[in-house]
């Protein structure tokens, strides 16, 4: 199932995923440090998602309570919620 989250506190906007039989498919963020968000995307893409979220989560960016990753883990725990 294709997915779309709004982003908060972070300098990308939003997270495109997908997830298919609790597999993590593909992951696509708009706007934020696109060579970073890059590689995020390519290291988490056929993982559980349940271990995506383990790893991510609570990974803060500077000064920031959160992070791209951690917004992905927020937006990974909403889809599963569904």
């Amino acid at each position: 199932m294709q997915y779309e989250y709004k982003t908060s506190g972070t300098c990308s906007q939003k997270i495109f995923f997908e997830i298919e039989d609790n597999i993590l498919k593909s992951v696509q963020f708009l706007g934020g440090c696109n060579g970073n968000l890059k590689g995020i995307s390519a290291l988490v893409e056929g993982m559980e998602v349940s271990e995506v979220i383990k790893r991510l989560e609570g990974t803060t960016c500077g000064m920031k309570s959160t992070s791209c990753p951690d917004q992905l883990a927020t937006a990974l725990k909403k889809a599963l919620n569904q």
